[in-house]
């Protein structure tokens, strides 16, 4: 009952000087429950501890990914901007300075990432949206898109079927043929592996993208 209670947690450093120093911080912790990665089932929390996120801490993450563990959690001894960026398309969702963490902090990390939340340092949290911003500015709306992968033509499109427009009635008021209109649809709907135009707009509405 007690593991039952407990996070399961897989611990992965660069170091196995980090990784010993890491599962003894926590092993002693009620929260959580240190678990081999071989026999660890995908919802465990994986924690990658490393001195400096270089190729070897991106190689572990790309392991951990294929692995199918979504929940990961990033103690970096430094980060760059970018490296957050990099370590964000490789499943992290919490991270955290070496120099900064504690066992609590790192049980609430754990926790956080458990829940399905994110983490980041403020300052990190802050330099990250600021390059967010730059990319939607400069890069993506001069070509008509969206941080969330949707262009201005098919949010138009979205918006006229959540009004309850026919394909012919969406054609007409944009001036677009009858299959252009359909082609649009089919793009989104593949793009986000949705099942039909109605799950398309739920699916628009819930990410506020329309």
């Amino acid at each position: 009952m007690l593991e039952q209670s407990r996070i399961p947690v897989v611990v992965r450093a660069t170091d196995p000087i980090l990784q010993s120093g890491v599962q003894m911080a926590l092993r002693t912790r009620q929260e959580v429950w240190l678990v081999d990665e071989e026999v660890a089932a995908p919802e465990s929390v994986a924690l990658v501890v490393t001195d400096r996120f270089d190729d070897r801490g991106a190689q572990l993450l790309r392991t951990l990914q294929v692995r199918g563990f979504s929940r990961v959690v990033l103690i970096a001894g430094e980060l760059e901007d970018t490296e957050i960026l990099t370590a964000v398309e490789g499943g992290v969702c919490a991270v955290a300075r070496r120099a900064d963490t504690t066992p609590d902090l790192l049980v609430r990390l754990i926790k956080a990432a458990s829940a399905g939340e994110g983490a980041l340092p403020p300052d990190l949290l802050g330099r990250l949206l600021n390059r967010v911003s730059r990319l939607q500015r400069h890069v993506l709306e001069p070509r008509g898109l969206h941080l969330a992968g949707i262009t201005n033509r098919e949010t138009e499109v979205l918006r006229l079927v959540a009004s309850g427009l026919s394909t012919k009635e969406i054609a007409d008021k944009l001036c677009y043929s009858q299959r252009t209109v359909k082609s649009i649809l089919h793009d989104v709907t593949n793009r986000f592996q949705l099942k039909n135009r109605s799950h398309a707009v739920a699916y628009a509405l819930r990410e506020g993208l329309i």
